[in-house]
């Protein structure tokens, strides 16, 4: 393709118009310009953190979640559906195959004190805070 010479006046308009050529020739994939996978939102308070992540598809033997050093894992993988020999993909927006989200968690986690649910492709993780870490309020006396 040829690029015109007016894009100069902008020095990074040349690379995002074939950032998008190759986009549109390639189809989705990962990188940039690509949300990563699952969507997750972290809520944290004094009490915990809570993670939820959006895994549509995904049935719950096939995600696993670990701790380590205060970090949090979501991983597992998205399987392809099997269609068969003769059918013929007109479009392919949905990514399959191994993902793996990795959320620092801001106090020490302890196993005893997660709970993971999965609902409607929903998964919620609340990490409850250790005692020991909660914030305390200190009383003033006035003298």
């Amino acid at each position: 393709m040829l690029y015109p010479s007016t894009l100069a006046a902008d020095p990074f308009a040349l690379m995002r118009q074939m950032g998008r050529d190759l986009d549109r020739a390639l189809g989705p994939r990962l990188g940039a310009g690509t949300a990563a996978f699952p969507a997750v939102n972290v809520w944290q308070n004094d009490e915990a953190v809570a993670i939820t992540a959006e895994l549509p598809g995904i049935a719950p033997s096939d995600i696993d979640i670990t701790i380590k050093d205060n970090v949090l894992t979501l991983s597992g993988e998205r399987r392809a559906p099997d269609l068969g020999d003769t059918a013929i993909c007109h479009r392919r927006d949905r990514a399959y195959g191994r993902f793996s989200r990795a959320i620092r968690l801001p106090f020490p986690a302890r196993d005893d004190q997660i709970e993971a649910r999965f609902i409607n492709g929903v998964l919620r993780v609340v990490v409850a805070r250790p005692e020991e870490d909660k914030p305390r309020r200190i009383e003033i006396k006035a003298v």
